[in-house]
C-alpha cells in the first residue's frame, strides 16, 4: 500500500526484499532472476552455513536466454539452489504450448544433469515434499534441482489487465471447472480424512487467519506515506 511501515518503506510492491527472512524479493524484468540467483547460490556455497536457494518463476519467464546461463553455471559449480517453475499454462496470455516445444518445462533440465521432479501444483503436501528433498540434496553439496509445479490461475495475470488465452477471453465456467481443485480445500479434505484437522479446527483457523488480515490491513491504512524527500518529491507531493 506504499507506507512508510511496510518492507522496503514503501517504495516497492512485489519487489520488496526482506533480508532478516532470507527474501531478497524479485526483480523487475522476467528473467533476470535467474542469474541474480546463481549470485545467490554462490554466496551460499561460499558461506558454509548450510544455506540454499528457492528460485521461483513462470512458464512465461522460462523462454529466456538468462534461464540457460544461469542453470549452466549453477550445474557447473554445483550451487545450492532449487528452481521452482510454477507452470500455469498461460504465461501472461500465451498458452504454454506455444512457447515450449515439450510437455514439460522439467524436460529442460537434464540438459544441465540436473534431476527433476514434476508435481501436481495444487497439491500442496507433494510440492512441499518435492522441494524439501530438493533442498536436503542442495545442503549435501550435490547441486541444484528443478521442480515443475503444474497449476492454474483464477484471475487475470495482474490487476486491471484482461483475462485472456491468445486473443480469446477465458469465460466463467472455465475458471469455476479450475476452482474445482482449489489446493486449499483439496489439502484440508486430506487433513480432515487423515484426522490431522477437525471441522472445528478448519473453523478456528479461519476465524484466526480473518482477525489477522483485517488487523494488517488496518495497520497499513493508518501507517504515513513515505517522506517526500525520500522520493524526491515525485511520487508524494507536499
Amino acid at each position: 500500500m506504499g507506507r512508510s511501515t511496510g518492507y522496503c518503506g514503501g517504495v516497492s510492491t512485489f519487489h520488496c526484499c526482506v533480508p532478516e527472512y532470507g527474501l531478497y524479493g524479485s526483480a523487475g524484468t522476467i528473467g533476470s532472476g535467474f542469474p541474480l540467483s546463481v549470485g545467490w547460490g554462490l554466496a551460499a556455497k561460499m558461506n558454509g552455513r548450510r544455506q540454499v536457494v528457492v528460485s521461483c518463476f513462470g512458464d512465461g519467464g522460462s523462454n529466456r536466454g538468462t534461464l540457460h546461463e544461469a542453470f549452466l553455471m549453477a550445474a557447473n559449480w554445483k550451487l545450492p539452489i532449487v528452481w521452482v517453475c510454477e507452470n500455469n499454462g498461460l504465461s501472461m496470455y500465451v498458452p504454454v504450448e506455444e512457447h515450449h516445444p515439450t510437455e514439460h518445462i522439467a524436460s529442460l533440465a537434464p540438459g544441465y544433469g540436473m534431476p527433476f521432479t514434476v508435481v501436481d501444483g495444487q497439491d500442496v503436501i507433494a510440492v512441499a515434499e518435492a522441494v524439501l528433498s530438493a533442498v536436503e540434496r542442495a545442503r549435501a553439496g550435490e547441486g541444484p534441482s528443478f521442480v515443475e509445479c503444474m497449476t492454474v490461475r483464477y484471475h487475470e495475470h495482474d490487476i486491471g489487465m484482461p483475462d485472456l488465452v491468445g486473443t480469446k477471453p477465458r469465460t466463467e465456467e472455465e475458471i469455476a471447472r479450475l476452482r474445482e481443485r482449489d489446493p486449499v480445500k483439496l489439502c484440508q479434505e486430506r487433513l480432515m480424512v487423515q484426522g490431522i484437522l477437525s471441522q472445528s479446527d478448519l473453523e478456528r483457523i479461519d476465524r484466526e487467519v480473518i482477525a489477522e488480515i483485517d488487523a494488517a490491513a488496518q495497520f497499513a491504512e493508518e501507517s504515513p506515506v513515505p517522506d517526500p524527500e525520500m522520493l524526491g518529491g515525485i511520487l508524494y507531493a507536499p
